[in-house]
């Protein structure tokens, strides 16, 4: 791979990679406002017992596990570019 090209794609990772950490802050702000929603949820429906008490607790819950998961899905995709960043950096460094 030519030093030109490698460079052009060492500058496209590193936008991804602070779109994602920008994503990233962004879930985990809404990430504890979802789980004090969700938490405030359970609480309401251990107290009313009512089944609609419960079906917003359980979607509070979903909605909450759903961000988790984009959470886990960006952190990992952030490891796989500073992989590929550090590979890339490597390799320019040969040349």
């Amino acid at each position: 791979m030519k030093k030109a090209r490698i460079e052009r794609r060492l500058n496209v990772i590193s936008s991804q990679i602070r779109g994602l950490r920008d994503d990233l802050r962004e879930s985990d702000h809404q990430s504890r406002q979802l789980s004090d929603e969700a938490d405030d949820a359970r609480l309401r429906a251990l107290v009313s017992e009512t089944p609609l008490a419960e079906r917003e607790h359980r979607q509070a819950d979903r909605h909450a596990e759903r961000l988790r998961r984009h959470r886990e899905r960006s952190q990992t995709r952030i490891r796989e570019l500073e992989q590929e960043q550090n590979d890339l950096l490597d390799r320019i460094s040969e040349l």
